[in-house]
């Protein structure tokens, strides 16, 4: 196997990170180096050691760089973009666009003590110590974890975490957790109203109806983009998102998430053979359900 220096773990970590980030894209060896805080030079004299091991390819003309190779996800132990899931992570309960890569539990061993080190996929330096951070569900065991971020690492672009809760979701179906009956907001009616409608009943989003069918989503990110542009009392339909999802109530919680994940929603309309007959919200899942589901699992 082969041994690196930290200097050369530290440039693939940076590499495969941005690389990721940017869809593909090569990386200048300047980026590389903003990144890990070192000098240029030193990374391209580094890349010469790395592309002679095969961890490196080097990409000419004038929007070139540099990428990883297959060699380097192996030997790095980190997914390839191809084959990578999205792991969503909320900040201070606001959803970023990150995603976790790997995560190591050194103290799982003493559960009063436990912490967990998150490599991260995306730009974590709005990511400041003593933040609260939601991190899951994983792809294989469906884990979520609750913590307090306790340091930050941008050379390896991970943060350490300390833990507070941690579980794996339940085999409730949607039906279980749903909220009934829909409330709903009337694609002509005007955003002031949407807003009261939203407020009277202490909820985040709601679907849109335009006579009897499901035309969109009016949630308060959408309220707010009207209130700052001063349109008020503009149709919903202007300002809704034009989408609505729909799963049957025997839809499991886990693969519910995953769709919200997939289709960029935090809202599905919940049916019964095709009839919608509740709606169950990622705020829902995380907030509401995921505590009572944590006390028998704290750890």
């Amino acid at each position: 196997m082969l041994e690196l220096t930290q200097i050369q773990k530290d440039i693939l970590y940076a590499l495969i990170t941005l690389y990721k980030k940017t869809g593909g894209t090569s990386i200048k060896g300047e980026k590389i180096a903003e990144l890990i805080n070192r000098n240029p030079g030193t990374v391209r004299n580094q890349m010469q050691a790395l592309r002679a091991l095969g961890l490196v390819e080097g990409v000419p003309g004038p929007k070139g760089g540099y990428r990883p190779t297959t060699k380097a996800y192996e030997l790095m132990s980190i997914t390839k973009p191809e084959e990578s899931v999205k792991v969503p992570i909320i900040v201070n309960k606001k959803p970023i666009d990150a995603s976790a890569e790997e995560m190591d539990f050194p103290s799982l061993s003493h559960p009063e003590i436990c912490s967990a080190r998150v490599r991260i996929v995306g730009d974590i330096k709005t990511i400041d110590p003593g933040s609260e951070v939601i991190i899951g569900p994983t792809p294989v065991n469906e884990l979520m974890v609750w913590g307090t971020v306790i340091g930050r690492d941008d050379t390896s672009n991970s943060i350490l975490i300390s833990i507070k809760k941690i579980f794996a979701l339940p085999k409730d179906t949607v039906e279980d957790h749903m909220s009934t009956p829909i409330i709903t907001v009337d694609a002509e009616q005007s955003i002031r109203d949407a807003t009261k409608i939203l407020a009277k009943n202490e909820i985040h989003c709601a679907p849109v109806k335009k006579g009897d069918s499901f035309v969109g989503i009016i949630c308060l990110l959408q309220i707010a983009k009207a209130l700052a542009e001063n349109k008020l009392d503009a149709p919903v339909r202007e300002y809704m998102i034009p989408k609505v999802v729909f799963v049957e109530k025997s839809t499991k919680i886990r693969e519910a998430m995953r769709i919200m994940r997939e289709e960029n929603m935090r809202i599905l309309v919940v049916t019964d053979s095709g009839e919608p007959v509740g709606v169950i919200t990622a705020h829902k899942i995380l907030t509401e359900l995921s505590p009572e589901q944590i006390k028998k699992t704290t750890i």
